[in-house]
């Protein structure tokens, strides 16, 4: 079966896949968006786990305050590059990111102790349901922002403030 462009570019616009990748995921399901998206991912998953020991120096703070002004929160993302973190993607996710903080009110950020000493459980960000889409977690969003931009990220720290809290 021959792909398209117009296959490629719609599986492209829906992944954040690169060109080529998108070409060999169509090519490799004969066609099937569907497949293809889910072989992207999977092979986005595996790059974001080889991807896990590098240093991440560069990034960007995000703060995002609620309406009206009583809730706010500040997260630190960080990436291998100044490059990526100029990129608006980059600075979105982030942005989702601060206003998961502060909707949810995590306790710490990953499998770090709480702050009382207290084991890992589900309150750590990376763990918690994704407000927009409940079926992915924190730890998804950014394992898929790895993959789209080939580089480790890391939510190095966030700082959640309630008016009177």
């Amino acid at each position: 079966m021959a792909i398209t462009a117009d296959q490629v570019k719609k599986l492209r616009e829906r992944t954040g896949a690169g060109i080529m990748d998108c070409r060999r995921a169509l090519e490799e399901t004969g066609g099937d968006e569907d497949r293809a998206a889910e072989l992207l991912r999977q092979q986005g998953l595996e790059r974001a786990e080889k991807k896990a020991g590098r240093e991440t120096r560069q990034g960007l703070i995000e703060a995002y305050v609620h309406a009206g002004g009583r809730i706010g929160a500040m997260v630190e993302l960080n990436c291998e590059t100044d490059f990526v973190a100029r990129n608006p993607q980059f600075r979105e996710l982030a942005h989702e990111i601060a206003m998961q903080v502060a909707a949810m009110n995590p306790s710490r950020v990953g499998d770090e102790p709480g702050p009382d000493g207290a084991p890992a459980g589900e309150e750590a960000l990376l763990e918690q349901a994704y407000i927009r889409d409940p079926s992915k977690t924190i730890r998804d969003l950014v394992r898929s922002a790895i993959a789209t931009f080939g580089e480790n990220i890391t939510i190095r720290r966030f700082a959640r403030f309630e008016l009177g809290g």
